[in-house]
């Protein structure tokens, strides 16, 4: 077989071999693993011939850093020195000195015409800008993970409007930092994603390694231009429509194509609640396919709903191509097909480890595109946030002005009447067990990654996409949590614990270490703060961190009771 890196995982079934026994999907309609066996050859053939290995554009890296670039400091002056003595400066060149700022005239104008300095920045360790800490609590083994960096997409944010642009470019702003642009010539995007594993942490660990790259392959198939191009603007509709969703240039015609062959492979692979499958934001249906080639245009969120259902199908044919409970494979060494002990030239790539994992994983998402090279976390610019959201991970956002909490997504749980009404005809189980929370075959979430014997009745991974246009310091910070903290604490008490504290970093930790504290569950608990325009003036808004003041130090001492729970 030949080699096929994994950082593509564009996985084809003929890779694997087809002794298909203990089908998942067998159980459900009672049809012999040979049905099944024959199905996954066919559903090989017609997704990828063998001879003809699929092949992508090659992409860059994900970056675990964003690039900036700082001026240079006035601690150390320039060694090159000024090119005149200061006394010698021609009057037109000089600066009145106004008792604004402490530098002289003179030197002050020297250091804004110093040439600025590119600096990587490592985004996990940039404390001030970026927190995340998660902790095991009392389950055998933490199965949250989480990812930031910087991804290489298009830019979908929309265009500043003509007159702040010029007002921009005319203020002399080279002391402050700018965020440096990508190879296309768009300003970086910024990716954060939580993962809450169930089962165990082999779906979690994959969303964490590839979800990533299966966006970035989903736009370079799209041929998804940048909003930022001058020809993108009449594409927006104008204020108008305000409401609509951004549309960007795009392969109208190579898209439907693909959406069609996902739709279809679903259909063939699995069945059942995938028959009728209709994604929301997939734009064939419904429209004739010369007017779809003539009009090229695409959303971010078609994009990102195709993501997340590639990644999930095949997370999913890789369980349904690997033998159950197999006592040979499991007498084998685990690096066996490893190539001189190298984990990238392995023959055949194992998502979800060597056996069939039928557990799966909840995730949620957010990328950050400012629309000018000047950082999302600064207060004076603007910025798109995008937010993909499946399962029970929670998105917080911080008001500026009152301090409130505002949450970007809903639990996707069978207690909710959209996804009641979406599963009805075809989960018949709907039960209610002691706690008094609904479940769906014993399931508490109604979307998810991975669950494969759960995907006929219709736990998909199709994402509810929210998309915030945030204005200059209107939000203070971002909170992405799992189940852990949003399972124990309210949304308000989240947001107060981090206005409280000085940097994201220790904002995460005060939460987790809240949320721990106070739990009687003790699951894995993860937190993510990223700062937004409006960290500065965090306690500005409302009341501060008074809010919820009173309770929080009720709970704590009542945690802290030792007939608390007594038996």
């Amino acid at each position: 077989m030949s080699a096929t890196p994994p950082s593509t995982f564009h996985l084809t079934t003929s890779r694997y071999p087809w002794a298909i026994h203990d089908c998942p999907f067998s159980k459900a309609s009672n049809r012999p693993a040979a049905f099944y066996r024959r199905r996954l050859r066919q559903y090989s053939s017609e997704d990828a011939p063998p001879n003809e290995p699929p092949t992508l554009p090659k992409r860059p890296q994900f970056r675990d850093y964003f690039v900036t670039h700082l001026p240079s400091s006035s601690l150390h002056p320039d060694p090159r020195g000024p090119t005149s003595p200061f006394h010698k400066l021609p009057r037109s060149e000089s600066v009145p000195h106004t008792g604004e700022t402490s530098h002289s005239p003179t030197s002050f104008q020297n250091l804004v015409n110093r040439e600025t300095t590119v600096v990587r920045i490592p985004l996990r360790s940039a404390k001030h800008h970026f927190g995340a800490v998660t902790a095991r609590g009392t389950r055998p083994a933490n199965e949250d993970t989480y990812q930031a960096g910087v991804i290489d997409i298009p830019a979908f944010a929309k265009r500043p409007p003509a007159s702040l642009t010029i007002k921009r470019d005319s203020s002399s702003s080279v002391r402050e930092s700018r965020a440096a642009d990508t190879a296309s010539g768009d300003p970086q995007i910024f990716y954060f994603g939580i993962f809450d594993g169930h089962g165990g942490s082999e779906c979690s660990a994959f969303l964490r390694d590839y979800l990533h790259e299966y966006i970035q392959n989903a736009a370079a198939n799209f041929e998804i231009k940048s909003s930022l191009r001058p020809n993108q603007q009449s594409m927006t509709g104008g204020e108008a429509c305000a409401s609509l969703p951004l549309m960007q240039e795009g392969n109208r015609r190579r898209i439907g194509d693909l959406e069609k062959s996902l739709v279809s492979n679903w259909r063939r692979l699995v069945g059942g609640y995938f028959k009728r499958f209709k994604p929301p934001h997939f734009a064939y249906y419904g429209t004739d396919p010369e007017d779809a080639a003539s009009v090229d245009r695409v959303s971010i969120e078609e994009v990102m709903e195709y993501a997340f259902l590639r990644a999930d199908l095949d997370f999913v044919k890789a369980q349904a191509a690997k033998r159950d409970d197999d006592l040979a494979l499991a007498e084998k060494p685990l690096n066996e097909d490893e190539i001189l002990h190298s984990p990238s030239l392995t023959r055949s790539p194992k998502i979800g480890g060597r056996s069939r994992f039928k557990g799966g994983s909840t995730g949620s998402i957010a990328m950050i595109s400012p629309p000018s090279p000047t950082p999302f976390w600064h207060p004076a610019g603007p910025s798109s946030l995008l937010v993909a959201h499946v399962g029970d991970t929670k998105v917080l956002l911080c008001s500026t002005a009152t301090g409130e909490a505002i949450p970007l997504t809903a639990n996707h749980h069978p207690s909710s009447p959209i996804e009641a009404g979406r599963l009805r005809r075809y989960a018949a189980t709907f039960v209610t067990d002691s706690f008094g929370e609904e479940r769906m075959s014993g399931l508490a979430n109604t979307r998810a990654f991975g669950d494969v014997q759960s995907k006929r009745i219709g736990v998909s991974a199709e994402p509810e996409v929210n998309r915030i246009e945030m204005g200059p310091a209107e939000f203070s910070f971002l909170v992405m949590m799992s189940d852990g903290i949003s399972g124990t604490l309210l949304d308000q008490e989240v947001v107060d614990i981090i206005k409280e504290a000085k940097t994201p970093e220790q904002g995460a930790r005060d939460v987790v270490s809240f949320a721990t504290e106070v739990t009687k569950e003790g699951d894995n608990a993860t937190c993510l703060v990223i700062r937004l325009g409006g960290w500065e003036r965090r306690l500005e808004g409302g009341v501060g961190s008074l809010g919820s003041k009173e309770s929080r130090e009720w709970r704590r001492q009542d945690a802290t009771d030792p007939r608390r729970s007594r038996t």
